[in-house]
């Protein structure tokens, strides 16, 4: 049983890396954003009060992110393990979630830090081509990413869950970097 979660500036690899040990360990990859999506395009409840902040422009909040993924860990293939990419994104959100994992009766095993220099994420990240990737907006959102996540790292460095994973590797590099951390500290049950 994995079940991890993913911290990593945009452009890292998480959700490459995710959807891979995901399918080798037979487990969900669960991200916050697909979660969303989902919920939006279904209909549901959930979905359609999201729905209602989004059409103003707003943020959805902490509370309704967080039902969503009570919603998601409560699923049958969840039972067995999960890896959780794109949240939390906040030490709020990380005491939230222990919060959830507590009364769902889960714990999380670690929690994988993909690190990689600002200036590789920005050649990546343009090398997308994606219309709303240009240069300013790539630098502020890692800029945001920064200032919202150091004290995540900090939060789960003290904690004793962080593994730093460098990210600015190869793709199969970094794959089996990851799979050495879930062995090497028997998180793989």
């Amino acid at each position: 049983m994995v079940r991890l979660i993913f911290l990593g500036p945009p452009g890292a690899g998480k959700g490459t890396q995710a959807l891979v040990l995901a399918q080798a360990h037979s487990i969900p990859h669960i991200s916050t954003g697909d979660i969303l999506r989902a919920a939006v395009a279904q209909k549901t409840e959930l979905g359609q009060k999201a729905q209602s902040y989004m059409d103003k422009g707003e943020l959805v909040p902490d509370q309704l992110i967080l039902d969503m993924v009570r919603e998601r860990l409560g699923q049958s293939d969840a039972a067995q393990g999960w890896i959780l990419d794109g949240f939390p994104r906040t030490v709020v959100q990380a005491t939230f979630l222990d919060q959830l994992l507590q009364e769902i009766n889960q714990s999380c095993d670690g929690v994988v830090n993909f690190e990689v220099p600002d200036e590789v994420l920005v050649a990546r990240l343009l090398g997308r081509g994606r219309k709303d990737d240009n240069e300013d907006v790539i630098r502020h959102r890692l800029e945001v990413y920064h200032q919202q996540t150091a004290p995540l790292i900090d939060f789960y460095r003290d904690r004793q869950q962080l593994f730093a994973l460098d990210g600015n590797q190869s793709v199969d590099q970094v794959r089996e970097a990851l799979e050495q951390i879930v062995q090497s500290h028997s998180l793989a049950t």
